[in-house]
């Protein structure tokens, strides 16, 4: 018992406890309304570094908040396991390095379940009463129609084909059948911008290009 406490008060744990404690108080505020549960979803994805990488791990169709917090809870039984074996070993000074990596490898084995848990979840998120256009970022969507004059079309979720928005785009026209990513929400038009999907980089195929250049330049 007394290494359970000791683990569960130690480091790494800690670090997951008080992540836990912001999560909690996070979801409090947001059923007593006193915070939007989007409150961390911007318009584009742009700027938004969060829900950037949040994406190209996988998490779309749901708030980043969500995603978020269902990649903390997940990891925190893997932290507490890690963290116990940590606890056991005489490590001495390489405990506080082996910890970090701990904290690392955590997330990194959750993050699976945890995407999964979102895809599972997301068509409740896209139906709920509360929903919001920029929960939607980072979808994939199949194009219905060709663009009009104005350069509108409508498409629909690939992962929800009841979901259907309006498509707005300042470049070429969309062409039926055409897959693409809502990449910004126009509040005021409430449209989306969109870009084809071949030509769409998450964040890890952008690193891997940006690495590989200088080979090529050479």
């Amino acid at each position: 018992m007394e290494l359970f406490i000791q683990t569960a008060l130690g480091f790494p744990f800690a670090f997951f406890l008080v992540l836990l404690a912001l999560v909690a108080v996070y979801w409090l505020l947001a059923g007593l309304r006193v915070i939007r549960v989007s409150c961390f979803d911007h318009d584009s994805l742009r700027d938004d570094h969060l829900a950037s990488t949040l994406i190209s791990l996988g998490f779309s169709g749901v708030p980043a908040s969500f995603a978020l917090s269902t990649l903390i809870v997940t990891a925190t039984p893997i932290a507490f396991a890690l963290s116990l074996v940590l606890q056991w070993l005489p490590l001495g000074l390489l405990r506080l390095p082996l910890g970090f990596l701990a904290i690392w490898a955590a997330f990194a084995l959750s993050a699976s379940p945890s995407v999964g848990a979102c895809h599972a979840l997301a068509r409740r998120f896209h139906h709920s009463r509360r929903a919001s256009p920029r929960w939607l970022l980072g979808e994939t969507v199949v194009v219905r129609q060709a663009s009009d004059n104005e350069g509108r079309c409508q498409a629909t979720l690939e992962s929800d084909a009841d979901v259907v928005v309006t498509l707005h785009g300042k470049g070429p026209g969309c062409i039926a059948g055409e897959r693409r990513v809502l990449v910004k929400h126009v509040a005021h038009e409430d449209v989306y911008r969109a870009v084809p999907a071949e030509e769409y980089l998450d964040a890890h195929a952008r690193l891997r290009k940006l690495h590989l250049l200088p080979r090529h330049d050479i």
